[in-house]
C-alpha cells in the first residue's frame, strides 16, 4: 500500500480550491483510511509511517494520496493545514 507524494499541476491546485480544509498542531497520532484521501498541503510538514514501515515525508506544496485501507501513524512536525477530498 503506497502513499503517493508529488508536486501538483496548476489544474490540480485549482481543483483543490473547493475541497475541505483541515488544520492540526504539532502532534503524533494513529490513523486509518477507510476511503482514499487526496490532499494538497498548504502549510507545515509531516511524516507518515505505514503499518508496513513505509515512511513518507511531505510539506507545503505537495499533493498526497492516501490509499484505502492504509493504517499509519501521523507525526506532524510543523503545524499543518491542508485541503482534502475523500474518494477517487
Amino acid at each position: 500500500m503506497t502513499i503517493k507524494v508529488y508536486k501538483p499541476s496548476d489544474a490540480e491546485i485549482s481543483a483543490a480550491e473547493n475541497w475541505g480544509v483541515w488544520e492540526k498542531e504539532e502532534s503524533e497520532f494513529p490513523w486509518e483510511y477507510d476511503v482514499q484521501e487526496t490532499c494538497l498541503i498548504l502549510q507545515g510538514t509531516a511524516q507518515v509511517t505505514s503499518e508496513s514501515g513505509e515512511i513518507v515525508n511531505f510539506s507545503a506544496g505537495d499533493m498526497v494520496i492516501f490509499p484505502v485501507g492504509l493504517k499509519c501513524v501521523w507525526k506532524i512536525t510543523k503545524a499543518i493545514k491542508k485541503k482534502y477530498k475523500f474518494g477517487v
